[in-house]
């Protein structure tokens, strides 16, 4: 039973007019809270639960979130006709995939949870890392009735005996120290916000378990650095395959940020979401 006083707000529905498609949007491991059940997305936005169900002007939204603060969520703003101009002048194979893909959007995720998954995410698969997530948020945060929402590095700390139950390996250790950090402001997400990308990169790299390729994802993802482009094994493949580039990290992620240019990350998500469907 949803616990009444959970929310910050009331229940309300409401239509928000926006070019978006969510399933390749939500679907495509930018974020790990969303589930697929029938028609509509399930998911926690801050201190909601959320359910989006998408219609032809854009989708609905039932939960307690403001309109703002979802049009913010889905990065309103970015234009996508533009974007997706610029693409795929750069690239026939993109323009092939954004025009088969309409809609996707790169999301605008809170920093402080954006860093915390992606420190989760490493050597492991889309599903393991929601599993992972959805552990920590059960074990830590605030309950908000039929879900929880991602605990703050304070809720972390006063549970922290308890995070074995979270069954998150070796990452354990280093998850908790990311929690220290940031409570005793070592590491301050909103301040790293006012970075360039590369100063933001190179900061983030400072974190335990932090390498380039979540570096790209969190300042991709968490700060909005739409020039990131992330490797990792299906986008090295398909750089290679594609491209006939292949090395370091830093030479195929280099390669798509000089070929796609400021928009590099949305190209990276279109050639994500054709390796995942076609399983290249």
């Amino acid at each position: 039973m949803t616990n009444p006083l959970a929310c910050l707000s009331i229940i309300v529905r409401m239509q928000i007019e926006l070019d978006v498609s969510l399933d390749p949007t939500l679907g495509c491991g930018q974020a790990h809270r969303w589930r697929k059940a029938g028609g509509s997305w399930n998911g926690v936005i801050g201190n909601c639960i959320v359910d989006l169900t998408e219609n032809a002007g854009g989708f609905e939204a039932k939960g307690c979130s403001g309109r703002e603060e979802l049009l913010n969520y889905f990065r309103s703003t970015d234009d996508l006709p533009q974007i997706i101009g610029e693409i795929s002048d750069a690239d026939p194979y993109v323009a092939s995939l954004s025009s088969s893909c309409p809609g996707m959007r790169i999301l605008k995720q809170e920093p402080w949870e954006c860093l915390a998954t992606y420190v989760l995410a490493t050597n492991v698969n889309v599903k393991r890392i929601a599993k992972m997530v959805e552990s920590v948020c059960d074990t830590f945060g605030r309950d908000l009735g039929e879900r929880r929402a991602f605990p703050s590095p304070k809720q972390i700390l006063d549970k922290r005996d308890e995070i074995c139950i979270c069954r998150l390996g070796f990452r354990e250790e280093r998850f908790i120290e990311l929690a220290e950090s940031v409570e005793n402001g070592t590491i301050d997400p909103e301040a790293i916000g006012e970075m360039d990308y590369a100063e933001c990169v190179s900061t983030l790299m400072t974190i335990n378990g932090v390498g380039p390729k979540v570096a790209d994802c969190v300042a991709l993802f968490g700060y909005g650095h739409l020039e990131a482009f992330p490797v990792d094994a299906r986008i090295s493949k398909c750089l290679n395959d594609m491209y006939g580039v292949s090395g370091s990290y830093k030479v195929m992620a280099e390669f798509g940020r000089k070929k796609f240019g400021r928009y590099a990350g949305y190209a990276q998500e279109f050639l994500y979401h054709s390796a995942s469907i076609t399983g290249r």
